[in-house]
């Protein structure tokens, strides 16, 4: 395939200014940026879909953590998937359909060898960022490795409405768990959870005391909790999860955008008594399973066991938009954004 016609400029979302608190329009920039023809061993690839992501709000305070700050007045990293339009990288051909670590821009110019092949004809190209991607990786190495789910486990996760939350609890009943029990922040999702995921029991954590709810799903108690609230969430895990129980710590969105530090949870003492095991998972140290995950999440894809939900906007000039909704949890499954 010809190399294609190169635009002499794209746009790219920069941060603008560190937020405290909740993020806002006005830390992000919309900037236009030249597009040049990939220098050697790079390819040029045109986004057409992007990710934005709970961890990226971490990545905007300028702090040190498992990953760089995004730094101000450039280009931010995330999730995307897109085709080559110009290759200067052996393996790589105009046309390919290739996943990288350069969204947030219309053009990302990306070394070859941090991209990667995908095939869009056996999965649409925008499951590479959701069920077979990063987020399904997390739900398959944090619920079967990091939290050891044994068939007969009861399994809550909180979050459940999400892109990892909502295949966690697929995951469970799929490995032989006895009671899968999910939170989400709305009514729709909750029912969403139950009779189109599969998870045995839900509630609308919104709706009262996150403790007694759960006590009242799982009266017997939870083997196994995979986090991605924190906060409240963690805490009435702790007081329903049974002795030798384990929770998986994902993510702690209820504290992302808080400028104090958290009340809660106030029981870690049970840990001690419960002998329990908390433990922090990072989906990176886990692409050991990439081969394991692929082929167990593909076939239940193709026998229609696993079903999976993206809440997509279009627009490149939407992703901010995208980006705030997720974290005031307006998606369903995984957020995505759709360039036009």
């Amino acid at each position: 395939m010809a190399e294609q016609t190169l635009p002499a400029a794209a746009r790219e979302w920069q941060l603008a200014a560190r937020p405290q608190g909740w993020p806002t329009p006005a830390d992000f920039a919309l900037v236009e940026k030249p597009v040049t023809a990939p220098a050697p061993g790079h390819i040029l690839v045109r986004n057409e879909f992007l990710s934005v992501d709970p961890y990226m709000r971490g990545r905007m305070n300028d702090v040190k953590s498992y990953a760089p700050p995004y730094q101000l007045g450039a280009a931010m990293l995330g999730g995307a998937v897109g085709r080559v339009v110009a290759s200067d990288a052996e393996g790589f051909q105009v046309g390919d359909a290739v996943l990288h670590g350069l969204g947030w821009r219309e053009y990302a110019d990306v070394p070859a060898a941090h991209a990667v092949k995908v095939d869009a004809d056996a999965a649409p190209l925008q499951a590479y960022l959701g069920v077979l991607g990063m987020p399904g990786l997390t739900a398959y190495a944090g619920l079967l490795r990091v939290g050891g789910l044994k068939e007969g486990d009861v399994v809550f996760v909180s979050g459940a409405a999400g892109a990892v939350g909502s295949i966690v609890g697929q995951i469970a009943k799929l490995r032989g768990a006895s009671l899968v029990v999910g939170s989400a922040g709305s009514d729709e999702k909750v029912r969403k959870l139950v009779e189109e995921y599969g998870f045995d029991a839900a509630f609308n954590y919104k709706n009262g005391d996150i403790a007694g709810q759960l006590a009242k799903a799982a009266p017997e108690g939870v083997d196994v909790y995979f986090d991605n609230v924190g906060g409240e969430h963690l805490e009435a895990a702790i007081g329903a999860l049974n002795v030798h129980g384990r929770a998986v710590l994902c993510g702690a969105i209820a504290q992302y955008n808080d400028t104090n530090p958290p009340a809660a949870p106030r029981n870690l003492v049970q840990v001690i008594g419960k002998r329990l095991t908390l433990a922090g998972m990072l989906v990176g140290d886990h692409y050991d399973l990439q081969p394991e995950f692929v082929a167990e999440m593909g076939g239940w894809l193709r026998d229609g066991k696993l079903r999976f939900e993206e809440t997509v906007v279009d627009g490149f000039e939407n992703a901010v938009d995208a980006f705030l909704g997720m974290l005031r949890g307006a998606n369903t499954g995984k957020m995505l954004v759709r360039l036009g």
